[in-house]
């Protein structure tokens, strides 16, 4: 899924944006200001977690950019869960790969999934480079191993001297990552394709890697329990009609602009806050070209971006400026929701957080709610 992101619109850098809230008509406002919250427990018996039902606005009257906040670095997993080293596994492509030393450790995908997973087993301090997806503050002081957005620099990795490499084909060249190998550095190569039903398998194949399989059964049972917890959530905040919804690409003033599918992640994000991906009702499975027609036909409500590519195509101004964007439905109320890059579609550990972060951009919720 990454892997054909990347091969079908080039390396794409990540600047994070601060959290905004939505304007909508005078009327709507007023009535979202005068609300009053109505907590009501429920019970939700798959997750055992509670819910609250709130007064919200009508998310079809909401108007304007919202900028999702990032998130905080995840917490490491508590508890007592020994080391095991070495390591013998078979990674994701087919290769035997021996982990001895895990001491200096460097994580290597588009999406900052693994890097992420990482810290919540516990083993930030110990990674020594990151790619520009790795937004983490606590790694902000690492050395950056890709250049031009997400191509390996190969040297500088070599550099390092890192003791275990784990990575997935998000990122490349291939060249550069066959010469990791040759280096006689393991590398473990991971399952690209992401997705909220792939989130314990990728969590527990990295905790393997590491010899933490412990740690990684802990991290996993927490992250599921947050996802069940923010669905019960979002389900409270949905519109008995779901918004229809469209997740678009864009990187710079030039053509960079793709309409992501059904296949590349944006529909399991789309429909896990409760919207309806117009792009996979329409057919649209792969990496698609935006243009005039294809937007004008999948007419959406509200259309994702990440923050970097938002604000590299001149902010919202740019946006709509661009061929069909301004005719749509979210276009004319321009309902433009950027969710960090770091987070749109990397489901990793923080999944739930993530997936209220965007809930409440989607259908106003505020902070307090």
């Amino acid at each position: 899924m990454k892997t054909r992101i990347l091969a079908a619109i080039g390396a794409c850098a990540l600047l994070l944006g601060a959290c905004t809230t939505p304007t909508h008509p005078a009327d709507a406002a007023a009535s979202a200001q005068s609300a009053t919250s109505q907590a009501q427990s429920v019970e939700d018996t798959q997750s055992a977690s509670t819910a609250t039902t709130v007064n919200l606005p009508d998310p079809r009257t909401l108007e304007g950019l919202s900028q999702v906040p990032d998130l905080d670095d995840p917490t490491p997993i508590e508890g007592n869960f020994p080391q095991k080293l070495p390591v013998t596994l078979t990674d994701a492509e087919g290769n035997s790969v021996t982990v001895t030393d895990t001491s200096r450790i460097l994580a290597l995908d588009l999406p900052g999934a693994i890097s992420r997973t990482l810290i919540g087993l516990g083993y930030g301090d110990k990674l020594v480079g990151r790619t520009i997806s790795s937004t983490e503050k606590q790694l902000a002081h690492l050395p950056v191993v890709t250049e031009n957005g997400h191509t390996l620099n190969a040297e500088a990795i070599l550099s390092l001297q890192p003791t275990v490499i784990i990575a997935d084909r998000s990122v490349g060249p291939p060249e550069a990552l066959d010469q990791l190998r040759a280096s006689g550095i393991p590398l473990v190569l991971i399952n690209p394709d992401h997705s909220i039903d792939t989130i314990d398998d990728m969590i527990g194949t990295i905790a393997h890697a590491i010899g933490a399989d412990e740690a990684g059964k802990a991290l996993a049972e927490r992250t599921q329990k947050s996802i069940d917890d923010a669905l019960a959530q979002i389900k409270e905040w949905t519109p008995e009609t779901p918004l229809d919804t469209a997740f678009l690409y864009v990187r710079g003033t030039a053509g960079v602009f793709f309409i992501l599918g059904q296949d590349e992640g944006a529909a399991a994000l789309i429909e896990a806050v409760g919207a309806r991906d117009v792009a996979g009702a329409n057919g649209i499975r792969g990496v698609s070209p935006a243009n005039a027609e294809s937007l004008v036909t999948l007419n959406p409500e509200v259309i994702f971006v990440m923050t970097s590519g938002l604000e590299s195509t001149e902010g919202l101004p740019g946006l709509l400026a661009r061929p069909g964007v301004a005719e749509t439905r979210a276009g004319q109320k321009q309902r433009i929701i950027a969710i960090p890059d770091g987070l749109s579609l990397s489901f990793g550990p923080q999944t739930g957080d993530t997936l209220l972060a965007i809930a409440r951009a989607l259908y106003g919720v505020d902070d307090e709610q």
